[in-house]
């Protein structure tokens, strides 16, 4: 028996007696209703076999809610209400193009006076046939955590009936936020079955009276199946959750001078003294602008490394920053465990102890791992330096994998492999998405060398991950690279056991983003919609896990070519992907007002003129870079460059898509053909991007299928601007 509120109490008695229905609509194997009870507008959806969810559309504390006027219309009503509170309008949709159908509500209140709202009930209440809430149950699959995505996904189980995800609209709160100077974090949860979205409460900052706002914007997908097992609520949530997307509001975005931004960045990452340390006679990347007191970190090293060097092979540029860096990494090899370790060890005695894992000998799980991918990727390019330090760490990190049977925990010390730390919080394991990235590990030994005992190994750990469904999330890179692994495992083997735990690693990816924008307080001076946290617990969003995630994406949408991946996938990670490109130059100080920069970082220093990105975004209330200026989020735009602009062979200009694009061919002279990926429900930007004085030629652009010419827009600097559906092969040819 579930325990209820009062107001569900009264909602439940007065729902039941409710006879007349204002509207209703059947959508496949539901049915929605709309009625008034005494103070709230309620939708009752019927789902299969007995089950119910009500929404509540409307509510006025306390007072009598009066209908002025209903206007049915093809999908739906609308109605206008007054009570003591004010005046609202609500507006009811039913979208029923796909199977799936969708409800969306969205309430407009203006106060009557001033008003202060210290509570407001959750606006979901799920039912039975009998009337009894406290009869039901169901399983949350997920729901919010801080300020990611205002959404919760549930399965009704008693009786078992359907699953539904739910997402409120937070972007359309701003106003409310504002005015109450309140957040959005935490407000869409609950406990069974009174479960949704709530105001925040205000205490002193009120609603302005006859001052009309948003107070909710609710989107509601229904599915008549409901999982039976983890693997089936994986695709469940990434088909529901695209479904919703096509139907948001979603920003405009803008074209960003990635190139120009770059040289600022790599100007500033060379010449900034608080970008160095130098221990015996070698230079080293800090991880934070002047931080000098902590010790050089072979992550940091490479973090920073592979990106300057995918801009390199793209722009064929030589810098000698890649030598330098790549002459500091054999310091950090222990030849006595035979393996790299985390801190440089001619400076590890610089380790203060004012973290747990600041010390000497202490290796945090993902941390052994991580450095080994990136010289995995040197060796794989022909760098034999690399190659024998990853190879030589291989037997090293194989024991430790055995030692903890594929479980890692937090901390643990490198010479006696004894924990320091099992879990990140208790009761809820150690670093689970590193099986992943030590999958990816093994597939790159092997890929090396061939030697079927990766292969194995591989294997062994990622069965393991079976044991986690969305909960595997540890770190958000982690779980980006254990996603490319596990499509790639599936190719190798074509056991669909690892795509099953690939997809489930992007669910719980995309469970950690920021679907909505926060315009309110600071967040009116930078964009942040669908921005992913770097932690599960994480309250910012960071630019080194993003542009890790943001690489990962890239390389799995690659890896997918061929296979019949879920489509809402490739929606999804296109849109991340086309977001980010527009957003992540606000993680530099530049771009953003001085006022909103904090002015002590927890680590270094923050200089709001250098180009080296902050290591965080906060909600629109908090100052943002209060951990630092992060100088291993520098690979940022060495990462974006060269896979979103093409090189044309002998002119001058660059082709510029916002979407991840496959496939690119340029012949000299004639014309370029690549493929546009994603979905072709959605659009994205190409540009004709200048790269120098000369008159730009004319152009042809044509998307096979389609025999007309895409007409190019003039922008700023004589670029040209095209916009184009997803999921397109394109040719574009011109003449001089």
């Amino acid at each position: 028996m579930n325990g209820l509120s009062p107001w569900a109490l009264s909602a439940s008695s007065e729902l039941a007696e409710s006879q007349t229905a204002l509207y209703r609509t059947v959508a496949g194997s539901f049915e929605f209703k709309v009625y008034r009870t005494t103070d709230s507008i309620w939708i009752l959806a019927e789902l299969p076999n007995g089950g119910r969810a009500a929404f509540r559309a409307a509510f006025s504390p306390g007072g009598t809610l009066k209908i002025a006027k209903a206007t049915e219309k093809a999908q739906g009503i609308d109605l206008e209400l007054e009570s003591e509170t004010g005046k609202q309008r609500v507006e009811i949709n039913i979208d029923q193009r796909q199977s799936n159908p969708v409800l969306r509500y969205t309430t407009h209140l203006k106060p009557k006076k001033d008003l202060l709202i210290p509570f407001w009930p959750k606006d979901i209440l799920m039912n039975g046939k009998n009337g009894r809430p406290e009869n039901t149950n169901g399983k949350i699959h997920i729901s919010q955590e801080g300020t990611r995505t205002g959404l919760i996904y549930l399965t009704q189980t008693r009786p078992k009936s359907s699953s539904i995800l739910y997402l409120q609209n937070l972007t359309a709160l701003a106003d409310y936020c504002e005015q109450t100077q309140t957040s959005c974090a935490d407000t869409v949860g609950g406990i069974w079955p009174e479960i949704g979205f709530a105001l925040p409460s205000t205490k002193d900052q009120p609603l302005k009276a006859d001052k009309e706002i948003i107070i909710n914007d609710a989107f509601v997908t229904f599915d008549a199946q409901t999982p039976e097992d983890q693997f089936a609520a994986n695709q469940q949530f990434l088909n529901l959750l695209a479904r919703v997307y096509l139907l948001l509001p979603r920003p405009e975005t803008k074209y960003q001078d990635w190139p120009g931004i770059l040289d600022k960045g790599l100007k500033d990452l060379i010449e900034s003294p608080g970008c160095w340390s130098q221990v015996a006679g070698h230079k080293y990347f800090n991880a934070y602008v002047s931080d000098y007191t902590t010790p050089p970190e072979i992550m940091v090293q490479l973090a920073v490394l592979l990106p300057l060097m995918d801009y390199t092979e793209w722009s064929k540029a030589e810098l000698e920053i890649i030598k330098t860096v790549k002459e500091g990494l054999p310091s950090f090899y222990d030849p006595k465990l035979g393996v790299i370790t985390r801190w440089l060890p001619a400076a590890e005695d610089q380790l203060k102890g004012e973290e747990e894992q600041k010390q000497p000998g202490v290796m945090d799980s993902w941390y052994l791992h991580h450095p080994l991918i990136n010289l995995s990727r040197l060796a794989l390019k022909g760098d034999k330096v690399a190659e024998k330090l990853f190879l030589d760490s291989m037997d090293f990190t194989i024991k430790v994998a055995h030692h903890f049977n594929y479980h890692w925990p937090v901390f643990y010390k490198m010479d006696t492999l004894e924990v320091l730390k099992a879990e990140t919080a208790e009761g809820k394991g150690g670093e689970k998405d590193v099986a992943g990235l030590y999958t990816h590990v093994m597939l790159q030994a092997w890929e090396l060398t061939q030697e079927n005992r990766y292969l194995k190994e591989a294997e062994k750990a990622a069965k393991t991950l079976q044991e986690y469904s969305f909960d595997i999330f540890y770190q958000a890179n982690n779980t980006a690279f254990a996603s490319g692994a596990l499509l790639r495992l599936y190719k190798i083997t074509k056991k669909q056991l690892y795509l099953e735990l690939s997809y489930q690693c992007l669910a719980a990816i995309l469970r950690n983003t920021q679907i909505w924008d926060c315009n309110y307080g600071y967040g009116k001076i930078f964009p942040k919609f669908f921005s992913l946290f770097p932690l599960n617990d994480a309250p910012y969003t960071a630019v080194y896990e993003e542009q890790e995630v943001f690489c990962a994406l890239h390389d799995y949408l690659k890896h997918a070519e061929g296979l019949d991946i879920l489509p809402s996938v490739k929606l999804l990670i296109a849109e991340y992907i086309r977001y980010l490109v527009d957003r992540a130059v606000y993680y530099y100080p530049p771009m953003l007002a001085k006022q909103m920069l904090q002015e002590k970082p927890k680590i270094g220093e923050v200089d709001p003129k250098l180009w080296i990105a902050l290591e965080d975004l906060q909600d629109g209330w908090e100052k943002s870079g209060t951990v630092g200026q992060e100088v291993y989020g520098a690979g940022n735009a060495f990462g974006i460059l060269p896979r979103h602009y093409m090189q044309v062979p002998g002119e001058s200009f660059l082709i510029y898509v916002d979407y991840p694009t496959s496939g690119y061919k340029a012949i000299k002279g004639k014309d370029i053909h690549f493929s546009i990926l994603g979905d072709k429900q959605l659009m994205c930007r190409l540009m004709i991007v200048k790269t120098s004085m000369a008159k730009l030629p004319v152009f042809k652009v044509v998307v096979k299928g389609d025999k007309t010419h895409l007409k190019g827009i003039s922008v700023a600097k004589g670029h040209l601007e095209y916009q184009l559906n997803g999921n397109t092969q394109v040719n574009i040819s011109w003449k001089h």
